[in-house]
């Protein structure tokens, strides 16, 4: 398959368009009611016209150019790949060595090949272990404790934290609670998975500089 034909059946699942009017609207555009039966020219103009209605096709790339590392289990193992890179644990948060670290765990050469779960969790709680060994983080949860402490932004940030001298002495934990607050402008206790992972970048710029 092309990647304009790629690109048109994106566009169709995006807007959520039945079969029957996705057909309708590529015939009024082109005068063909399929993209396969069209010439590469009319199919970009099919994806001009779904462009000018809001469709946007999602990259795989990142921010900085590189490919995102694809597979099913790819996010989780690099969210946790760079918790160890932020707590000093690594010193490069490169997909490459993450890749060649679930190959020794897994034997499976790529994270886009972990189709089994019981691999990926393998893969998964070797990472999660080395982080907890080497990196102080505590994944235990327990009923008294608070819900924000329960997710894994806060247990990371928190190792960082005593990472970089701080303790669980109420000035230390003060500071701490000011500091995300600083730099989320929210409270701990309302922080999301993404003022987490601001704090955890900072604090892990900050460890990086011990290096």
């Amino acid at each position: 398959m092309t990647t304009s034909i790629s690109a048109i059946h994106a566009a169709k699942r995006q807007f959520g368009l039945d079969d029957e009017t996705y057909r309708a609207k590529l015939t009024v555009i082109t005068g063909k009611n399929s993209a396969k039966s069209m010439t590469e020219a009319e199919r970009e103009r099919v994806l001009q016209v779904f462009r000018k209605e809001g469709f946007q096709p999602k990259s795989n790339r990142r921010a900085d150019g590189r490919l995102k590392l694809s597979g099913k289990y790819a996010g989780k193992l690099q969210a946790l790949w760079i918790s160890a890179y932020n707590l000093g644990i690594v010193q490069s948060r490169d997909d490459t060595a993450l890749v060649k670290f679930v190959e020794r765990q897994t034997g499976i050469e790529h994270v886009r090949f972990l189709q089994s779960a019981a691999d990926a969790r393998k893969a998964v709680e070797a990472l999660k272990s080395w982080v907890a060994r080497v990196g102080g983080v505590d994944w235990s949860d327990t009923e008294i404790m608070s819900d924000y402490a329960r997710a894994d932004g806060f247990k990371i940030a928190w190792a960082q934290w005593l990472k970089l001298g701080g303790n669980a002495h109420a000035n230390s934990v003060g500071e701490f609670h000011a500091l995300v607050l600083q730099l989320t402008d929210t409270t701990v206790e309302l922080c999301d998975r993404r003022d987490w992972q601001a704090v955890m970048n900072a604090l892990g710029a900050r460890i990086r500089k011990g290096w």
